[in-house]
């Protein structure tokens, strides 16, 4: 019996999702008594340094058709392994890939899922695990009666840590594959900054910027914070910033230990993909902004004053020690 784990590695490297992954997959496997195996789809870098976060051993599927994300060919990989390890639970991560191949798993391995979850299982009482609902305003407690049962984990949930000091031993399995039906001709990615769901320290603005213009104040922060910048819908929706930095519900939902919101009312849609974050400072002038009531601490004042001042105060401090 195992935990089976698939580790992302997008362009061949492991990020910290592929370790949170295997780090919650090493301790749901320590509650059910069992290894904690991770898979490895396509090329990568050194796929053994899993095991520093709990992966007894790694099966490795070098198949070069794995390099680009078809998702009948993963679904084929990742259910024969997992029948193979004689996996009782399958963990992904809650990204497009994971979120992709929850239903077929489902149907595949005859498996309960639940989708988002953000605790280690329970074991006392059957199977149950925790997630949030009706955009973080309440946690669900799920219990999964099935044999077998497929989890997918919001990034930045769980403390991650290193439980290893050795690499794991990297093995290979055979498999059958279909016939891919989709053909990659290119990818566009954005390089050279950390990918909002991976983010820890994200500082984020909205109409209250009164244009693209003045966005280096924004820039400025997070460059001396070393953080992501953000935006709220109409921001996007405008072109006064990329798409990809869109946050809330229709955008993307994170977790930040850090979340700075300048000018940003504070519509629901837009809290329910960021009031998972640890901590929420909000800047506004408007009293009566709805996010001051979501805020860990919040600044009523001119965010053209505010936001440059913070950023000096950090810039000092940093400086001093």
């Amino acid at each position: 019996m195992s935990v089976l784990v698939l580790a992302e590695n997008p362009k061949g490297k492991f990020k910290k999702p592929a370790f949170e992954a295997v780090y919650y997959g090493h301790l749901t496997a320590k509650a059910l008594g069992v290894e904690c195996i991770a898979l490895v789809l396509g090329a990568a870098e050194n796929p053994g340094q899993l095991g520093t976060y709990g992966a007894s051993k790694v099966i490795h599927l070098s198949d070069s058709s794995f390099d680009s994300y078809d998702s009948r060919r993963y679904l084929a990989a990742v259910t024969q392994v997992a029948q193979q390890t004689g996996a009782s639970a399958v963990v992904l991560n809650h990204s497009s890939t994971g979120k992709s191949l929850l239903g077929g798993l489902s149907i595949t391995l005859n498996a309960g899922v639940v989708s988002g979850v953000n605790s280690i299982p329970t074991t006392d009482n059957g199977f149950s695990v925790k997630k949030n609902v009706f955009g973080g305003k309440a946690i669900a407690e799920v219990n999964i009666s099935t044999d077998v049962k497929v989890l997918s984990l919001v990034g930045n949930s769980i403390p991650l840590e290193e439980v290893a000091t050795d690499a794991a031993p990297v093995e290979s399995l055979q498999v059958d594959l279909p016939e891919a039906k989709t053909t990659v001709t290119g990818q566009k990615t954005v390089d050279g900054i950390v990918p909002l769901p991976e983010a820890e320290l994200v500082v984020s603005a909205g109409r209250g910027m009164k244009g693209p213009e003045n966005w280096g104040i924004i820039e400025d922060l997070a460059n001396v914070l070393g953080a992501t910048t953000a935006c709220s819908r109409p921001v996007a929706d405008d072109d006064w910033r990329p798409h990809h930095e869109h946050v809330g519900q229709t955008g993307v939902a994170i977790r930040p230990n850090l979340y700075i919101a300048a000018g940003i009312s504070g519509a629901i849609q837009h809290l329910a993909g960021v009031n998972s974050s640890k901590t929420i400072v909000v800047i506004n002038i408007d009293p009566e902004a709805p996010f001051f009531k979501a805020a860990d601490y919040g600044v009523c004042a001119d965010l053209f004053d505010v936001v440059p001042a913070l950023t000096e105060a950090i810039k000092n401090f940093k400086a001093s020690n």
